[in-house]
């Protein structure tokens, strides 16, 4: 049932970079941009979560200050891929975001969870990243090295920070209202931002909506379903 969850998420992950990439095709890359971005996908992923934890509010304090860091890792992500997005191709970008998800949470199981470090395990690594070398190919623009390692940084980031929510023995809500939590602070620093952009133009339209509003939902069920799976594996 658990690696079930884990598999929907990965799929859902993958679709997620499909509606980033039509996204910023809509509306380009800049900084409005990538804001509303982050605050459209956020706000459809909240309300999603909400419904999902029926409408309650839970708190505690070690729950909010690690929504609070997923927040943060969450919008440095988003802001690092709408601009990866401009200048390379969507292979190249799915090769960091995938090795980051895989490699960080790998070191942090090591190396601080007592994990084994198998040999099966290092044949998956090398193996899973072969495959994902085979397939990419080369962009045509080369310039935005800064935002590829963030990509791998951040996505990796977001496990290992749900890993450590899940594993720290403190008091702690749902995992669902830990999503919630993360989701409304992701909506709140990103709506701050954007009164801080008002002279930028950015268009939004019909089609950029649903996209962002796409990549929330697929996101914020994906992030979801690995927590829950995180309890077990």
């Amino acid at each position: 049932m658990y690696y079930t969850m884990v598999i929907a998420a990965v799929v859902m992950f993958g679709l997620q970079f499909f509606c980033n990439q039509k996204y910023e095709a809509e509306t380009g890359n800049g900084r409005k941009a990538s804001m509303m971005f982050i605050l459209l996908s956020d706000a459809v992923g909240l309300f999603i979560l909400l419904a999902v934890n029926k409408f309650r509010m839970e708190y505690t304090n070690f729950t909010f200050v690690f929504a609070l860091l997923a927040a943060i890792n969450m919008l440095l992500y988003n802001i690092c891929s709408m601009k990866a997005l401009g200048k390379i191709n969507l292979s190249l970008y799915s090769l960091f975001s995938m090795l980051g998800g895989m490699v960080l949470p790998f070191c942090a199981g090591v190396f601080f969870f007592d994990e084994d470090f198998t040999w099966g395990k290092e044949i998956c690594l090398v193996t899973v990243i072969a495959a994902l070398l085979l397939n990419v190919r080369k962009g045509e623009k080369q310039k935005g090295t800064i935002y590829y390692i963030g990509i791998f940084v951040f996505n990796g980031m977001s496990g290992v920070i749900s890993k450590f929510f899940q594993a720290l023995p403190y008091e702690k809500t749902s995992e669902a209202a830990y999503s919630v939590w993360s989701a409304l602070l992701t909506v709140i620093f990103a709506g701050i931002a954007l009164l801080f952009m008002r002279n930028d133009n950015v268009k939004i339209n019909l089609k950029s909506v649903c996209w962002s509003s796409g990549y929330g939902v697929l996101n914020k069920i994906g992030n979801l379903l690995l927590l829950v799976a995180l309890t077990h594996l």
